[in-house]
């Protein structure tokens, strides 16, 4: 397999305009773009702390998208505001619900392109799993999200509007004025959907940087985990840049099998991304990496694999996840029997490694751990491929 080189894009000073009537897009600008946007529009340059804080609060802290809604601002502002400002989130297209409670959401992007964003609720969290790209270049066998080519990067805005369009559909946002709400439905963030987050550096970051603005949606970044496949020379970048947790999409013992499960290991292989996770600068017991590590019948699920895994990994406070492979149609892989999970778990644990058993969720409407795919793209087939099929 090759792999496609990763698509960038450059750091904007301002914020890019809409195709329609031209206007710029509030959501997913940084404190400092805002700020630059406000000034450009009119806003004297006196006043533009002041006004950063106040639209800010009112866009990212309770949800607002009408300026009219901006109470404390007087109204001759509040026109500027709306003269060259919108705040517009993806569009919403299905909405679907699983039997466990987890919500998929199937999202329109700028150009017609569909994402899928996934919301679990449990006991003592909700998690929304969020995606970065449209499609993924990393190919990687065992994943569904891997069958769809890359086509673009998410904007700041689009992945900051996933988080923003879960809490509409909850009815998280806060009232003004009202008693403040301690329970967050949407507590924890995973870049675990489509894409891998680390080919989209940039957008990731200044994404992640308004979610953990303590003046808006306010999530720690303790709260915030993002998973790679292993983008060696962006994995310290991350940590500096970003500062959330850290995942890594490991899923094999060698090299030899490494390769065919993750492609990227032909660019960066385990001994170099391990020694690289070594030196992650965050690393400490409170502060563990995450090791993923997806359960594949007959392929990776052997004694000699975990007694290899805990090796590998010696030194580096860490945990395993381990994830029951889940099946999607015309998958080349099956899920490892739960009796052999159970055992390779048990040698990681006595390892002294946590080793949990991640539970699937959202089997029943595709929304599980590597079965993220845009419904449209595996519903439309191509006129080309409905002529092949019929022999044209």
């Amino acid at each position: 397999m090759t792999l496609s080189a990763p698509i960038t894009q450059d750091v904007l000073t301002l914020p890019r305009k809409l195709p329609e009537g031209g206007k710029i897009n509030l959501v997913g600008l940084t404190r400092d773009q805002l700020r630059a946007a406000l000034v450009a529009a009119g806003t004297p340059e006196k006043q533009a702390k002041m006004r950063l804080g106040q639209v800010w609060q009112w866009v990212y802290h309770f949800g607002i998208r009408d300026f009219a809604q901006m109470t404390n601002l007087s109204k001759d502002y509040r026109a500027l505001l709306a003269e060259h400002f919108v705040v517009e989130l993806p569009e919403v297209v299905t909405r679907q619900i699983s039997a466990d409670g987890t919500r998929k959401y199937l999202v329109r992007i700028a150009g017609g392109h569909e994402v899928e964003t996934v919301y679990i609720p449990e006991e003592t969290r909700g998690t929304l799993c969020i995606s970065s790209q449209v499609g993924c270049t990393l190919t990687c066998s065992f994943c569904h999200t891997g069958t769809q080519k890359l086509v673009r990067n998410l904007t700041a805005g689009e992945i900051v509007g996933q988080v923003m369009l879960a809490r509409d559909d909850l009815g998280e946002w806060p009232v003004a004025g009202a008693p403040k709400e301690e329970t967050r439905m949407v507590s924890n963030v995973v870049l675990m959907g489509m894409g891998e987050p680390l080919y989209n550096f940039e957008n990731v970051r200044d994404a992640m940087q308004v979610v953990m603005d303590g003046e808006g949606i306010s999530l720690s970044r303790r709260r915030i985990t993002l998973s790679t496949s292993g983008i060696v020379p962006e994995i310290a970048r991350a940590a500096e840049e970003i500062g959330c947790l850290l995942a890594v999409s490991f899923h094999a013992t060698t090299d030899a099998v490494r390769d065919t499960l993750v492609p990227v290991n032909k660019k960066w292989n385990i001994k170099t991304l391990l020694d690289t996770l070594r030196d992650y600068p965050r690393l400490s017991n409170s502060e563990r990496i995450t090791f993923e590590y997806v359960m594949l019948k007959d392929v990776n699920d052997s004694d000699a694999d975990a007694r290899r895994l805990v090796k590998l990994i010696a030194g580096i406070p860490a945990k395993i996840n381990l994830i029951p492979f889940n099946e999607w149609p015309g998958a080349p892989y099956q899920r490892s029997d739960w009796e052999r999970i159970e055992a390779f778990a048990d040698i990681v644990y006595k390892a002294g490694y946590a080793s949990p058993i991640r539970t699937p969720r959202g089997e029943d409407i595709m929304a599980a751990c590597g079965q993220l795919k845009s419904a449209t793209e595996r519903a439309r087939k191509s006129s080309k491929e409905i002529a092949a099929e019929a022999g044209l």
